[in-house]
């Protein structure tokens, strides 16, 4: 009698299709948080997967901080309407406008916080009961203690302490009116299994991801892109680098690495021998040793 056996690829791209499904069995509305990153274009390719020959039933949330590479939105625009799906973007600017968050101010400043208070305003006025991320646990130790199925109270805060058990892959979706869940069916991924995958199903991703040439400014041990919401050091000198970005955030925060590796497969050699983790070059993370933590227990990604 032969036996079956499925490539560890294969089994992670069975496990995530299962949790996909499961969503969509258990919650009522359900959407994928997308941000034109590696991570949730995979998402969103294996929700193509798991409803196949159907279209993706979800629809795809975007919290649109205004400070994005041009080449996200463009990236994100194109793929929305390939697919013929339903985009909800929630803007962060209008947060400000209307006095919901404050901008912050200083070199420094970012808008990565002021997108909790847009993301969950845009999770109760669509009435989503389950929002799909990208999220894995090999990105950073507060990733590393999610569930599947992430349970938010009715502020929309995560308490990693009280979180269901997940025994024998049953997961447990029932929650009280104002309450609502985070799943992220790709927590199980490295990034060397998403690069892997990327190549083997020829996945479309942005260009930032690989080597090109862009104007950049070194700031704490990364190489910050040159933009308008950039505001520059009287040390601090513009310079062009060859570089790409391992992660994707606001144009203001992401730092990119110094890089030849132009194509997919090449990316996925250089990925075998870091040793940094990707958000290394994030600098919202650089803020505290809790910085993620204390986002997500907000209601962060």
């Amino acid at each position: 009698m032969s036996k079956y056996y499925l490539n560890y690829l294969d089994e992670l791209e069975s496990e995530a299709i299962y949790i996909l499904r499961e969503v969509w069995a258990q919650f009522q509305n359900p959407v994928i948080l997308f941000s034109g990153g590696k991570d949730s274009i995979l998402v969103t390719h294996l929700a193509k997967k798991a409803f196949y020959p159907s279209k993706i039933p979800f629809a795809l949330m975007h919290v649109d901080t205004g400070h994005n590479f041009p080449e996200t939105i463009e990236f994100r625009d194109k793929l929305i309407k390939e697919l013929d799906a339903r985009l909800i973007v929630g803007s962060v600017q209008e947060s400000i406008d209307t006095g919901r968050v404050a901008e912050e101010k200083g070199k420094n400043a970012t808008r990565n916080a002021l997108q909790i208070t847009t993301l969950l305003d845009a999770i109760e006025h669509n009435k989503v009961d389950c929002a799909i991320g990208g999220g894995r646990r090999d990105e950073e130790k507060a990733r590393a203690k999610e569930r599947f199925f992430s349970h938010r109270d009715d502020f929309g805060q995560w308490d990693p302490k009280n979180q269901r058990p997940e025994l024998w892959n049953i997961l447990n979706g029932k929650y009280f009116e104002g309450e609502h869940f985070r799943a992220f069916p790709i927590s199980n991924w490295t990034e060397m299994d998403v690069w892997n995958y990327i190549q083997r199903e020829n996945i479309e991703i942005p260009s930032l991801y690989l080597a090109h040439e862009r104007e950049v400014v070194r700031r704490q041990d990364s190489w910050i892109p040159n933009s308008d919401f950039l505001k520059l050091e009287e040390n601090e000198e513009i310079v062009t680098k060859k570089i790409r970005f391992r992660t994707l955030g606001d144009i203001t925060i992401t730092g990119g690495i110094e890089s030849d590796a132009d194509t997919i497969e090449k990316v996925a050699l250089e990925v075998s021998a870091m040793r940094q983790t990707e958000r290394g070059n994030r600098s919202d993370d650089k803020r505290s040793e809790t910085a993620m933590e204390d986002r997500k227990r907000e209601g962060y990604f």
